[in-house]
């Protein structure tokens, strides 16, 4: 029985492949809920979750184009500091919230910095990354 477009809960733990943890709803005693394949998630993830059973545990390892996508050297961007004012004031691995020519916000994260320009890394910081979830499937509403 699939689960497409059903309210569901999950806990999960996310890991690269070295085992660090990026991610866990375990860590914060928290279950994620979601609509299932209604675009909310990364495709993996909704996949997985589709034909899950209450009570299953599954693992899965998710390559980028099915998690966050490859990582698009076009989306580093350099400015210089006239066209941000109170660039110069960042420094190197910050993390940012930009926003977009028509107003949608987005993070960005300070990767280069000289004397007149500052370079942002517009990139999820998970793109281009093999994801591995263990994922629980604790409800389904109809």
């Amino acid at each position: 029985m699939s689960n497409e477009g059903k309210k569901v809960k999950v806990h999960y733990r996310g890991t690269l492949d070295d085992g660090s943890v990026f991610d866990s709803s375990y860590d914060r005693n928290e279950p994620l809920e979601f609509t299932c394949m209604a675009g909310q998630m990364i495709a993996g993830f909704d996949q997985a979750v589709r034909d899950m059973e209450v009570g299953q545990v599954t693992d899965v390892r998710l390559p980028p184009e099915e998690a966050y996508g490859p990582r698009r050297d076009d989306l580093v961007q350099t400015l210089n500091f006239e066209q941000l004012p109170g660039a110069e004031e960042l420094n190197v691995g910050d993390r940012v919230m930009l926003t977009s020519p028509t107003g949608q916000p987005f993070p960005a994260t300070v990767v280069d910095k000289d004397d007149k320009t500052i370079t942002f890394d517009l990139n999820h910081e998970m793109a281009g990354k093999t994801l591995n979830f263990r994922i629980e499937l604790l409800e389904v509403e109809d």
